[in-house]
C-alpha cells in the first residue's frame, strides 16, 4: 500500500525517460531569507533539461516547458543553466504556487522527464512518503540531488571500485549477506581503494557520506548480479511477481534502517570511544548508542554529566521525537540525534531545540538547513570529539 503522493512519484520515474530527486533546501523555499529564486537542480541533471545544441549557444540556456505537478496542475515554467555558476534553476511557478514555502524545508522533490517538454514533479512530505520512494529505489539520503538509478543509468564508479565490488561478490557463499557485513564490506572496499583511513578521525563527516555511497553501490550490484537471469527470463504469473518484489523491497527496507547505525559504530570504534549499541534502559527501552556503556548508564553512583545518548535516523522530519524518551536518566539533558536529511524547517528546529535536541550531520549538509539556525547543529567531528573529551580520551 502506498503512502500520500509516493506512489506516484514511483510510478512517474519508472514510466519516464528520466528521474531526479532531492531534499529541498533551506534556499530552494526561500527559509534563508536570499535572493535566489527557484529549485536549484545538480549538474547531474543537466541532460535531463538541456540539448546539447542548447548549451552551447552563446546566451544563457533557458528553455520553457510544461511541468504537471502532483498529477494535479500545470504551469509553464522556465529551466536556466547559469554556466559560471554551475547552476540549474527550475523558475517561474505561477501566481499561488502551493510548495516552496519555508515549512517544506526537508520535502524529498521527485522530478521527471516524459517528453523534450513535458515534465512531472511531486512533493513528498512526510517521513512515510520519503522513506517509501528512497526504499523503492534503494536510495540513501546520501543517494539524492542526482539522476535515480532505475537500472537504465548504470552506476557510477571507478575502475578499481568496480573490480573491488565484483572481486566481494564472487566470493559470497550466500545469496545477500547480513546487513551488518555488507557494511563492513563497503567499508573495506572504500578504505582500499581510496586510501583515505585517516579520514575516520580526521574528517569522519566526510568518511560517513564515503561508506554510504560506496554501499549503495555495492548493494545495487549485488542485486543486480542475483537478480539478471531472473529478469532476463522473466515471471511465469503475477503471483511469482509480487513474490519478487516484496523479497527485494523488504531487503531494501531492512538494509537501509541499520547502514547509519553500523557506519556509525565503526567511526567510534575508530576513534576508540566506549559505548554500547542498542543497549537497554527503562522499559526495555533501546537508544542506538549510550556513551560510555550500558552498565555506566544504570549505575546511579556514575554522573549523568558524563553519559550522553545518541539517535540514529537517516531522515527525521518527523521522527525525531522519538528520541525523547529513549533514555529516563537523560530526560534533562541535551539529546543528540545523528541524520543524514538534508534540511528541515525553521518550526520543525525550534520544536527541536525546545525538547533540547541537537542534530548530528554531516558537514555538508549542513548549508541545506535554515541558516539562521544552523548554529545548533553539529557536525559528526564535533560529537566525536565530544565524547572523547568526556571519556577523557
Amino acid at each position: 500500500m502506498t503512502t500520500g503522493y509516493a506512489g506516484q512519484a514511483i510510478k512517474s520515474v519508472l514510466n519516464s525517460e528520466n528521474g531526479f530527486c532531492k531534499f529541498l533546501s533551506a534556499n530552494d523555499t526561500g527559509a534563508t531569507g536570499g535572493h535566489q529564486s527557484g529549485i536549484l537542480i545538480s549538474k547531474s541533471a543537466v541532460d535531463m533539461m538541456f540539448s546539447r545544441q542548447e548549451l552551447e549557444q552563446d546566451t544563457i540556456p533557458k528553455r520553457t516547458v510544461k511541468i504537471r505537478w502532483q498529477d494535479d496542475f500545470e504551469t509553464e515554467s522556465c529551466f536556466t543553466y547559469y554556466e559560471s555558476k554551475n547552476e540549474l534553476r527550475i523558475t517561474r511557478f505561477g501566481r499561488g504556487f502551493p510548495f516552496l514555502k519555508p515549512e517544506q524545508t526537508g520535502a524529498l522533490f521527485v522530478f521527471t522527464q516524459q517528453t523534450d517538454i513535458d515534465y512531472s514533479g511531486f512533493f513528498l512530505e512526510t517521513e512515510e512518503e520519503i522513506e517509501e520512494f528512497l526504499t523503492t529505489f534503494a536510495i540513501d539520503p546520501t543517494q539524492t540531488n542526482r539522476l535515480i538509478d532505475t537500472g537504465r543509468l548504470g552506476l557510477l564508479m571507478g575502475k578499481r571500485e568496480e573490480l573491488a565490488i565484483k572481486e566481494f561478490i564472487n566470493g559470497l557463499t550466500v545469496d545477500f549477506p547480513m546487513s551488518e557485513d555488507m557494511s563492513a564490506a563497503s567499508r573495506y572496499i572504500e578504505n582500499t581503494v581510496h586510501d583515505r583511513v585517516e579520514d575516520i578521525r580526521e574528517n569522519p563527516d566526510r568518511k560517513l557520506i564515503a561508506w554510504t555511497d560506496m554501499e549503495y553501490k555495492l548493494f545495487k550490484a549485488l542485486e543486480h548480479e542475483r537478480y539478471k537471469d531472473l529478469i532476463f527470463k522473466g515471471f511465469t504469473s503475477v503471483d511469482e511477481f509480487v513474490k519478487a518484489a516484496n523479497i527485494v523491497l523488504n531487503r531494501r527496507k531492512s538494509r537501509a534502517g541499520k547502514s547509519l547505525e553500523h557506519h556509525l559504530a565503526a567511526i567510534f570504534d575508530g576513534n576508540e570511544i566506549e559505548y554500547s549499541s542498542q543497549a537497554v534502559t527503562e522499559g526495555n527501552k533501546k537508544p542506538d548508542f549510550l556513551f560510555p556503556s550500558q552498565d555506566a548508564y544504570h549505575n546511579f553512583d556514575f554522573s549523568v554529566d558524563y553519559l550522553v545518548s545518541l539517535a540514529a535516523k537517516t531522515t527525521c522530519k518527523d521522527r525525531w521525537r522519538q528520541v525523547l524518551n529513549e533514555a529516563d536518566r537523560l530526560r534533562d539533558r541535551p539529546k543528540y540525534l545523528c541524520t543524514l536529511q538534508q534540511g528541515v524547517s525553521g518550526a520543525q528546529m525550534d520544536e527541536m531545540q525546545a525538547e533540547n535536541v541537537i542534530l548530528v550531520v554531516p558537514k555538508p549538509y549542513i548549508a541545506t538547513y535554515p541558516q539562521d539556525r544552523r548554529d545548533r547543529i553539529w557536525t559528526l567531528a564535533r560529537f566525536v570529539q565530544y565524547v572523547k573529551m568526556i571519556e577523557g580520551k
